[in-house]
């Protein structure tokens, strides 16, 4: 299953990476796919908890919501 989101505040290299790592971090994520800061986006593949990934990315400092 894929999930994407839209991730507002990005602005930087970093703030992907910081993104990406904490994706990752979920359970149930299989691969982050895309991590993008000019779409403001990020594409998961697996059957990790939406809630559970959107809340990742608001621990980082970003805005997060599945779209």
């Amino acid at each position: 299953m894929q999930t994407k989101l839209e991730i507002k505040g990005m602005t930087c290299g970093h703030c992907v990476g910081a993104v990406e790592k904490a994706l990752n971090a979920v359970a149930g994520v299989d691969q982050v796919i895309d991590v993008s800061k000019d779409n403001e986006s990020a594409i998961i593949e697996g059957d990790a908890d939406q809630k559970a990934l959107v809340q990742a990315v608001i621990d980082e400092g970003y805005e997060a919501r599945v779209i």
